[in-house]
């Protein structure tokens, strides 16, 4: 389903990037298979479209149902990988303005991502008097943003609703046996779903800590499920011909190469936040040991007008790799008598053909100007398309790591803030540190 274009890459890879890479591309792909090799424990992930829980995938689909019949508004409580990529998958299928449209399905607000006094007062504004439920997502239950977000709408629920109308519009997903917000949702009686203890919350999206916003949102989660499951099995194939090992070994070359920086570039408003999970997704999984490739993302066209001249100029660090789909609907540019813009020459052109060349004409730009480019196309944006390609991510995401020799599964960077940050806010424990930390302020 992903056609991928490395043909512009040549003269900045030797030619047998892929093949004196085979060896070590097949060593990373039995290890994802067999669960073993660095990080094995956190790789359910790879066969999850096909062994997913299906009495809990039922379960998420019936919640949903629910959720949509007693609420307007679904209030989703989590921070990194515990809600960018239901946003990402919403944002993208349904569109970045899918709060301001005329729908059947609620209103999907994301909070517990940050510690923004101004941004919990809008959203709680935004709500309103309308009727709401919450879906807090923390696997311990402790993680200081979500856990401060969750006390306040919690009790923002409790006085609208009472105690027991509360807990019928609180969904806690979480893990299975242990942790605080496990031990709160069993006492209280939340319906809980299942942050499964192997797969990471960066490789989340197609458990219920993604499934579960995703289906509120009308979102068919069987056909998005469907689109993984083909990618898991094609993917699965090795060879020099699998994509997924042409675009590891590429990202891995051009990186030994001195490119530090993989630019993400999109041509649809709607992939914004799918680019933010692409982010989120290399950052922790190859950032790690001082090596790594930096990723960014732009949007484009309107990035051209802002980053394009860097990209174009600037410092000979970056490669790009842009994601293209096909359009679902079409328009034409009119006429116009007077041309004051001087742009007849295109009247009556679809509006996806001047944006075709827009495309081809940046690649060939940034390439020209020493920028490698790496080009992924898919079908118009379905359910199926985006769960093939969060499963390619994921896949190569895998792979690259492997292929740096990092372990792509922990962040042990990610707890250097929080304990600052404890320390800091004077938590039990942490008084040493604190001390330690106010004399360098």
């Amino acid at each position: 389903m992903v056609k991928l274009d490395l043909s512009k890459l040549s003269g900045f890879l030797p030619e047998d990037y892929l093949t004196s890479r085979q060896e070590r591309l097949a060593k990373a792909a039995d290890m994802l298979a067999s669960h073993t090799g660095p990080g094995g424990d956190f790789t359910g992930w790879v066969c999850l479209p096909r062994d997913y829980d299906k009495e809990e995938f039922a379960r998420i689909q019936a919640a949903a149902r629910k959720i949509q019949k007693q609420s307007q508004v679904l209030v989703v409580i989590g921070i990194g990988g515990s809600y960018l990529g239901a946003r990402a998958v919403i944002e993208l299928l349904l569109s970045n303005n899918y709060n301001l449209k005329k729908k059947d399905t609620p209103d999907i607000f994301f909070a517990g991502n940050g510690l923004s006094t101004d941004a919990l007062l809008e959203l709680i504004d935004l709500i309103g008097d309308r009727d709401f439920s919450v879906n807090v997502i923390s696997k311990s239950g402790t993680t200081t943003e979500p856990a401060v977000s969750f006390r306040i709408f919690k009790e923002l629920l409790e006085k609208k609703y009472g105690k027991e109308g509360a807990k019928e519009r609180i969904y806690a997903t979480t893990d299975k046996a242990r942790g605080a917000l496990k031990g709160l949702a069993d006492t209280e009686g939340y319906e809980e779903f299942v942050v499964p203890d192997d797969v990471g919350g960066r490789f989340s999206v197609l458990t219920a800590v993604g499934l579960l916003p995703i289906a509120v949102s009308g979102i068919d989660i069987d056909a998005l499920m469907a689109g993984a499951r083909q990618a898991m099995e094609e993917l699965g194939q090795g060879g020099l011909d699998n994509p997924a090992w042409q675009y590891a070994a590429a990202r891995h070359g051009l990186y030994q190469k001195g490119k530090a920086i993989e630019v993400l570039a999109g041509y649809e408003p709607r992939f914004r936040f799918f680019a933010e999970w692409w982010k989120q997704l290399y950052g922790e999984s190859e950032g790690k040991d001082g090596k790594g490739l930096f990723p960014a993302s732009v949007e484009f066209t309107a990035d051209l007008h802002s980053m394009g001249q860097y990209i174009q100029d600037g410092e000979r660090v970056m490669f790009e790799t842009v994601v293209s789909f096909a359009p679902a609907g079409e328009y034409k540019i009119p006429n116009d008598p007077a041309n004051v813009d001087g742009l007849n020459f295109l009247s009556g052109q679809p509006l996806s053909f001047v944006a075709e060349q827009a495309m081809r004409g940046t690649i060939l730009a940034h390439v020209d100007g020493g920028v490698p480019n790496v080009l992924l196309e898919l079908p118009q944006i379905s359910e199926k398309s985006v769960g093939y390609l969060i499963y390619f991510f994921e896949y190569v995401c895998g792979l690259s790591g492997h292929l740096l020799e990092v372990n792509p599964f922990n962040q042990p960077g990610v707890e250097a803030y929080k304990k600052n940050m404890f320390a800091l806010l004077g938590k039990p424990g942490y008084e040493d540190l604190r001390a330690e930390l106010l004399a360098k302020l």
